[in-house]
């Protein structure tokens, strides 16, 4: 048991087995290996070779601090630059390079524009350059391969250009388009903000007197009224207890009174002159009294006089209706005293001076509970005005501040469209001119032998082991004894002969000379592709 334990493992791996396949085998494995290398490497000589050149675009940023001047262009730069590429790599613009330096005249007979333009597209390289720490773009190669070196430089030289001019042409398109829709919006904004202004001075305008900011002073002055209207309420009281007391006086006085003869009769008009006249003086008192101690236009003093313009007006028309009538009224008292006495005659022009009064006071409480009433209402209608005038508010100040938000972006916006057109914005910077190349990038002649080496050696292998595979003899002792059902009594030593001692020789001769040769032939060939690389 220990004893198979111990050869396990050398059967597993048989290094004798192995060198006997190598010596075996040797010329099988080396032979496909230099074939597979040679033609590999061959074909990287028979390749036409192709230049590229490079340059380098370094992105500069704008020079303006964005705290004074904010881009109003898009930031996505490897968007901007897949949009440019896609602009610049199209049919239009890479026939008119090919048409200018008369590109890919040796294809062959027959390719059509965009066949050429599919293969220059092919040629063409962009690879973005991205800072290690932030990730961001901070520049981008253009590479462009051709047959002759002098056209690739030329090539990416045309290619630069458009890229920096493309550039420059698409910030400042795309900053005026940003500054003109921004001023478009402004001007809705205009129009808007105009026509809920107007709306809110028409809404004011027909709510004059019941505004929110007018409360304040709708309520003073209908306190004042309310007081008004208690003064006037407390004087009509008055003026009705006087004309009680006076009809009572009257009725006293006429039945104290003799009576008169029968053709005694009085003039017509007398006593209402003389009653009015006893008011007129009594109004006057008062204005005097008022006059005194207020100006003319407190409320008081002015119904005052009102009051004593509507008597006189009475009391004119009197005296004109009785100089129509062809009496005297100066000579009326001397008839009044004849018929009616005097204390009946002052009796009665004091009631009718009383209910003069009362017509005034009556006439102007009316019209304070009227404006009363009137302010009330305006009162009463304050706060559902100052709902919709709220909901008015609310839309003027969302459109106002709308507006004023645009008018700074498009300040601001106008601002960064000077900034691009002055070039002072985000641009490229040839960073590397393109390159002459000296060298062809392709085909790599190193790489041809590298490949060409991994596919002989996979070769040389697959077909040692194929021919290894199929070989049905026996070489070693090992393997005999393991086709033997019973163990080897005895061995026979193997009878060398000169010949064949020199046979071997020259047989390992063989495989050392082909080892070397082909190793010596890779070496060479890998040296003399990097010096022509």
């Amino acid at each position: 048991m220990t004893d198979a334990l111990e050869e396990q493992p050398s059967e597993q791996f048989d290094i004798q087995r192995i060198l006997g396949i190598v010596r075996r085998r040797h010329l099988q494995f080396l032979i496909p290996l230099f074939l597979a290398w040679l033609a590999v490497w061959g074909v990287s000589w028979i390749l036409p070779p192709r230049y590229k050149s490079t340059t380098t675009i370094l992105v500069e940023q704008p020079s303006m601090p964005q705290n004074y001047v904010v881009p109003n262009i898009n930031d996505d730069l490897q968007a901007r630059l897949q949009s440019m590429t896609t602009q610049i790599l199209s049919r239009t613009r890479l026939l008119l390079i090919i048409d200018k330096l008369h590109l890919y005249t040796g294809s062959r007979n027959g390719a059509t524009a965009d066949e050429r333009v599919e293969r220059m597209q092919k040629d063409i390289e962009v690879d973005l350059v991205r800072d290690p720490q932030k990730q961001d773009i901070s520049a981008f190669k253009i590479s462009y391969s051709a047959r002759n070196p002098r056209i690739a430089q030329q090539v990416t030289g045309e290619l630069t250009n458009l890229f920096i001019s493309e550039n420059l042409k698409v910030r400042q398109e795309e900053s005026q388009g940003t500054t003109s829709f921004i001023a478009q919006q402004l001007e809705d904004a205009r129009a808007n903000l105009a026509a809920q202004e107007a709306r809110v001075q028409q809404f004011e305008g027909q709510h004059q007197g019941s505004l929110p900011t007018q409360e304040a002073s709708n309520l003073t002055i209908l306190a004042g009224l309310q007081s008004e209207l208690q003064s006037d309420q407390d004087a009509l009281n008055t003026a009705k207890q006087q004309r009680v007391y006076l009809q009572a006086m009257l009725e006293q006085a006429q039945a104290a009174q003799p009576k008169a003869p029968p053709d005694a009769t009085p003039a017509p008009g007398a006593t209402d002159l003389a009653a009015i006249d006893e008011q007129l003086e009594k109004l006057r008192t008062q204005l005097a009294d008022l006059s005194s101690r207020y100006t003319d236009r407190y409320p008081d003093v002015q119904k005052l006089k009102d009051q004593i313009a509507k008597t006189e007006a009475i009391r004119a028309n009197l005296a004109a209706a009785a100089k129509a009538n062809g009496n005297d009224v100066n000579s009326a008292g001397d008839t009044r005293d004849t018929a009616v006495s005097a204390p009946v005659l002052q009796i009665q022009g004091q009631l009718q001076a009383n209910e003069l009064e009362i017509s005034n006071r009556e006439s102007a409480v009316s019209g304070l509970k009227a404006r009363i009433s009137e302010y009330q209402g305006r009162l009463n209608a304050e706060p559902a005005t100052e709902q919709q005038l709220a909901d008015l508010t609310r839309g003027y100040d969302q459109s106002k501040a709308n507006y004023d938000d645009l008018l700074k972006k498009k300040d601001q916006s106008e601002m960064a469209t000077s900034m691009e057109q002055m070039q002072q914005g985000e641009r490229f910077t040839v960073l590397d001119p393109p390159s002459l190349p000296s060298k062809p990038a392709f085909p790599n002649r190193l790489k041809f032998c590298g490949v060409g080496v991994a596919i002989g050696f996979a070769l040389g292998l697959l077909i040692a082991g194929g021919l290894e595979f199929m070989d049905d003899r026996l070489y070693t002792e090992k393997e005999i004894k393991t086709l033997l059902p019973m163990a080897v009594l005895s061995e026979i030593p193997e009878i060398s002969r000169p010949k064949d001692e020199r046979k071997k020789r020259r047989r390992l001769a063989l495989g050392w000379v082909t080892t070397a040769f082909v190793a010596i032939a890779i070496l060479a060939g890998s040296a003399f592709s990097f010096l022509h690389n």
